[in-house]
């Protein structure tokens, strides 16, 4: 008896074994529109082939980019739909990637969150409030993943940062943090017109500096305070070339008040460069990332400034967010409420632009909630 029970023992772990071995199958996503430049990312990725996903559909109605990415990557004009219905319910994907307007998200979400498929959006989560609390709504009743991706998510800069201010206690209380954000200007780095068309209009994106690098600082913040909410927002934008972007502003500056300190967010469609850094400042000393890699941090006991240059082999981060949103939903990563991708934190974001918006259009300071 015991030498059967022992035989038993073996074949099952044997069959454990096994299964523990065999690779994952890929997940199996679809793209929803191909308005947003950002496509390339996945579009390279489907190339890398890394084994992790499938592009199974590519819902785009609009036959000139159908054409353009189908020869630019060697697409299977098999994969294209004209109605994101049919896409989903013919392909069957597990997850969508939006890249198509900032108001189109809604519409995303609507077609994929009844069918029990995760969504992944661009930058940021919704045009407005109103949007934002119907994905979480709708996110909440079928029980999906929606996350934000952000640039300075994948930054080895940003996960050293957070590390520092909350595991390490480096700087102490935040007192102040200072993010600029922006480039020269869409139309100036040459964006596609189809990217343009939505980007510069003040209902399919929402506005324009303020929402396309105003959403970065919001973000950021949110992370580094561990979801402290705001209490207050002061904003001003401006037009300063009008001949280009007639509709939309092009620079913002936004005060964030928060319980412990501020957040001042410098967007711009006017920078001589690109640029995506950040500033912290504590009670005991402060941490400059300059971009992705390069820091510059100080505080009271180490006097004098140390520079570093950080990679992922320094703190654990995921440069693709491809990656990290299988992860996710495979259950090998539990977001906290307060990350970067997460749809606590940008539902934050939403409230804090849709604040900023109505502050730079009245001129009055916006009030959120009040200090405990």
């Amino acid at each position: 008896m015991i030498r059967k029970t022992l035989i038993i023992s073996a074949i099952l772990l044997a069959v454990v074994t096994i299964t523990n071995a065999q690779p994952q199958k890929p997940v199996k996503m679809a793209i929803a529109r191909m308005t947003h430049d950002h496509v390339g990312f996945i579009l390279d990725r489907m190339n890398q082939d890394k084994g992790d996903l499938q592009v199974v559909g590519i819902f785009e109605p609009n036959p000139d980019l159908v054409s353009k990415y189908s020869a630019k990557y060697s697409l299977d004009k098999g994969l294209f739909f004209d109605n994101l219905g049919k896409m989903l319910d013919q392909v069957k994907p597990e997850a969508v990637l939006a890249f198509g307007s900032i108001f189109e998200h809604l519409e995303v979400v609507e077609a994929c969150a009844p069918r029990g498929i995760h969504v992944m959006v661009e930058k940021p989560l919704a045009v407005n409030v109103e949007h934002a609390q119907k994905i979480n709504a709708l996110a909440l009743q079928y029980r999906i993943f929606v996350l934000t991706d952000f640039e300075t998510s994948w930054y080895p800069s940003t996960a050293k940062a957070w590390q520092l201010v909350n595991d390490s206690n480096y700087v102490g209380l935040i007192r102040k943090i200072v993010v600029h954000d922006g480039h020269q200007g869409p139309v100036e780095i040459g964006c596609s017109k189809e990217f343009l068309e939505w980007l510069t209009d003040p209902v399919k994106n929402g506005g324009g500096a303020i929402i396309d690098f105003g959403c970065y600082g919001a973000n950021l913040m949110t992370y580094m305070t561990k979801g402290e909410k705001p209490l207050s927002v002061t904003a001003v934008t401006r037009r300063l070339k009008p001949q280009v972007y007639p509709r939309v502003d092009d620079d913002a500056t936004i005060l964030v008040n928060f319980p412990t300190g501020i957040c001042i967010i410098e967007a711009s469609w006017n920078w001589p460069f690109g640029r995506k850094d950040i500033e912290i400042y504590g009670q005991n000393g402060y941490i400059l990332a300059d971009n992705r890699n390069d820091m510059r941090m100080r505080n009271q006991s180490t006097g004098n400034e140390t520079v570093k240059r950080i990679t992922s082999n320094d703190i654990a981060v995921y440069e693709d967010p491809f990656s990290y949103f299988i992860q996710v939903i495979r259950g090998k990563i539990v977001m906290k409420p307060y990350d970067p991708y997460s749809i606590d934190n940008n539902l934050t974001v939403v409230k804090i632009l849709d604040a900023a918006r109505e502050s730079a259009n009245t001129g009055k300071t916006v009030y959120l909630t009040q200090p405990d």
